[in-house]
């Protein structure tokens, strides 16, 4: 769910005061990540929308073609129930879950789930789930059964979480509600099979939580992915693999929007670099169902053309995996309703080369990988240009993308990086020496360097 700011330091005040954990700035992890991620990336699933028939057997059917694009890691969006009380809409949130170890019978069974992660898996790639661990809906059975596993409003009754009405605020500082989370977590591991989660709202749950919780999921699976809706050092410290780069994202749009230059981008890259701890993970986007659902991404945000420097920027950067959400490939250019049906069309498909070349890069290069170096480079304009390059176990990668809608003047002055490089869009070889080139309006090029 959007992490609306205005009510986040209030929550945090209700439900995580006096936890120290948040409140330190200690460059403290393992970084133990699962090393299928390290090159991997995410493609968010949003099965409602993205058949006529908004079923797990009906999305299978697009799974070759997703594989072919190059896509590892299949993110779903919540598949519980949705709660009938105060429900938006007439299909309702997904993030207002009413059974947390149940199938939101829209989507098929419980056999129907299983089949698919099966395929999946029989395809060499990955499954993750949408998980809601900070709000229930406004029915779900724990509400009469386990009343005390909620916060209390001033009536006495479970209170809204922040202000989504159709959800009720979970009370972590109920040791029994937390088992009671772990455990239904657990079932999806076990009985399933999956290959981690994407906790919704991670940032308003308490680190000591997010401690215990990972540690015992990770005896069931060591080698499962922990992605966090947040963007807190405190939930790369206490387990998660992933973060959002909200600082980051939201800082893109302005260079895209002509409000910041393109070397704004690297206030955010200091920041992260001080903030995080070494080989910390943020996932990269230029769209998610949040932010294509309520702030026009990615065809608002960045239109048109702008679309492909800002993807190249989020498939290329350090500490990052890459995310697409549902539709980006077609592209979809509207934005996909919350809370009723509607279906993405896809026929055209106009962007799925472009992916795959980026897709396929990073999951055969080395230097691509999420804890490859990198190296910001001069390449002419700074406030139009971004450079840099990436590197790991000899494999090299430079890339050098135009931030804005004029044409500009490239000029790669660091000798080093002269030669014979592999244009990996154009598909050839390519003289770069010292001359001055011009790259056309929102350009990307990436080049590879061949191991010596």
């Amino acid at each position: 769910m959007k992490n609306i700011s205005c009510f986040f330091v209030l929550q945090l005040l209700l439900f995580v005061v006096g936890n120290s954990q948040q409140k330190t700035t200690t460059k403290t992890s393992k970084a133990n990540h699962p090393a299928w991620i390290m090159q991997g990336n995410i493609y968010e699933v949003n099965v409602r929308q993205y058949t006529p028939e908004g079923t797990f057997n009906a999305f299978a059917k697009h799974l070759n073609r997703l594989k072919n694009m190059g896509v590892q890691t299949l993110w779903f969006m919540p598949l519980n129930p949705i709660s009938k009380v105060d429900r938006k809409g007439t299909l309702g949130s997904y993030y207002a879950v009413s059974d947390y170890t149940s199938i939101n019978p829209e989507f098929g069974t419980i056999r129907d789930w299983k089949q698919l992660v099966k395929t999946i898996h029989a395809k060499g790639m990955k499954v993750i789930i949408d998980w809601v661990p900070n709000h229930t809906g406004g029915d779900h059975h724990w509400l009469k059964e386990q009343p005390d596993f909620f916060v209390k409003d001033a009536n006495g009754n479970a209170a809204v979480a922040v202000d989504w009405a159709d959800t009720r605020q979970l009370d972590y500082k109920n040791p029994v509600m937390q088992d009671s989370m772990i455990t239904c977590m657990k079932y999806w591991l076990n009985k399933t099979g999956i290959d981690g989660f994407r906790c919704d709202v991670a940032w308003n749950v308490p680190g000591s939580f997010w401690s215990k919780c990972i540690g015992q999921l990770k005896q069931i699976n060591p080698a499962i992915f922990m992605l966090a809706e947040g963007d807190r050092p405190y939930l790369s410290r206490n387990g998660f693999d992933a973060v959002y780069p909200w600082d980051m994202f939201h800082m893109m749009i302005k260079v895209a929007a002509g409000e910041r230059p393109a070397f704004a981008l690297d206030s955010v890259r200091t920041y992260d670099d001080t903030a995080f701890a070494a080989k910390e993970i943020q996932m990269y986007f230029t769209s998610n169902h949040d932010e294509n659902s309520w702030n026009k991404a990615d065809y608002g945000v960045f239109p048109g053309a702008s679309h492909a420097p800002f993807a190249v920027f989020t498939q290329t950067m350090v500490n990052s995996v890459p995310l697409i959400y549902s539709g980006q490939e077609e592209p979809v250019l509207k934005p996909l309703e919350f809370f009723e049906k509607d279906p993405i069309s896809f026929n055209k498909f106009q962007r799925a080369d472009f992916y795959k070349t980026l897709l396929n890069l990073r999951k055969i290069n080395p230097a691509l990988a999420a804890d490859a170096s990198f190296k910001k480079i001069n390449a002419g304009d700074d406030k139009s240009l971004y450079a840099f390059t990436r590197e790991k176990s000899g494999n090299k990668v430079l890339v050098i993308l135009n931030l804005t809608a004029t044409q500009q003047a490239v000029t790669v002055t660091d000798k080093k990086l002269w030669g014979k490089p592999y244009n990996v869009f154009m598909g050839n070889t390519e003289i770069l020496n010292g001359r001055q080139w011009m790259i056309e309006p929102w350009g990307y090029v990436v080049y590879t360097y061949t191991k010596k």
